[in-house]
């Protein structure tokens, strides 16, 4: 396309070419114009609904706040309630540790009333009722309160871990289990008729009836401080269990252990026989406090 331009006087004239390439940059031209038109228009816009007074505008533009902030408010309840259940499941497993601290406490030893009142029932349920939402000052108060507790709950157990740990060692040095399987008593702790000379005299220990070869376990753990063969006892062993109480082992066919061994409960340490001052295969157990005879069966009941 040729654009002629001529004067009015037709004197001069001038020759204008428009092709393709004018015709896509004058388009282009008009479609920036036409942005930045509609940017300022926008801009210019926004700023006078923000310092009008018009009553129309403020109520455009405090619906459109008050929206957002409902929109907003709501997101943040929903996050709120969500951390609320959470924190209803961590009180549940408080009150399930609840539960079990009354149970370690009466396996220790300590009376119910001695640790803080709770419900084992950690089951949760009703009818449903209205109520208000939980509130962030609600919240976090009860998760304040949530967090003393797991502390308190947290000693407390620690403390009765201390004292099963303590009593589970206590049980282990102490001779309650029996030394050979399938008791058969066939003299007891106290006075008795000698076999030997028909005298009355006092037995310090019980026997057991068992086969020759029999094995014989350790009653508890502890530390072995005679393993040798006496006048009276035959073959034996004597094992120190701590806080003056030792066990002995009399008339065996075998030793199985020596002076300075340490042996834990049930552990094999002799076999049965008929050694020393005996009318036949059994084993003699004793017990003693402190160098006084006990009776063995009121250990060998406490199972």
């Amino acid at each position: 396309m040729q654009i002629i331009v001529v004067s009015s006087d037709f004197r001069s004239k001038r020759t204008l070419s428009v092709g393709i390439p004018q015709v896509i940059g004058l388009g282009f031209a008009g479609l920036v114009a036409l942005a930045l038109t509609a940017t300022l228009a926008n801009y210019l816009s926004l700023k006078y609904a923000a310092t009008s007074n018009h009553p129309l505008i403020r109520g455009i533009l405090l619906a459109d706040q008050h929206a957002e902030a409902k929109q907003r408010q709501q997101q943040i309840q929903d996050n709120i309630n969500s951390l609320a259940v959470k924190l209803g499941e961590m009180q549940a497993h408080m009150l399930r540790l609840d539960g079990l601290g009354e149970k370690l406490a009466k396996v220790a030893g300590l009376k119910p009333q001695e640790l803080p009142s709770a419900t084992a029932n950690a089951g949760r349920g009703g009818a449903a009722t209205a109520g208000a939402p939980l509130s962030i000052d609600d919240f976090t108060k009860q998760l304040g309160e949530l967090s003393k507790g797991v502390d308190v709950k947290a000693d407390q157990l620690s403390v009765l871990e201390a004292l099963l740990v303590e009593g589970s060692a206590q049980r282990k040095f102490l001779p309650t289990l029996p030394p050979i399987e399938n008791i058969n008593y066939t003299s007891n702790f106290g006075y008795r008729i000698d076999p030997f000379n028909g005298h009355q005299t006092f037995h310090e220990g019980v026997d057991f009836a068992a086969e020759t070869g029999t094995t014989i376990n350790a009653a508890a753990s502890g530390k072995v401080i005679y393993a040798d063969f006496h006048p009276a006892y035959g073959k034996s062993v004597e094992i120190d269990h701590g806080n003056g109480l030792v066990t002995r082992y009399a008339h065996g066919s075998e030793l199985l252990v020596k002076e300075g061994d340490l042996v834990v409960r049930g552990q094999r340490i002799s076999r049965v026989g008929s050694t020393g001052r005996s009318t036949g295969p059994h084993l003699h157990f004793e017990v003693r406090l402190n160098g006084v005879p006990q009776n063995p069966a009121r250990f060998l009941a406490v199972r």
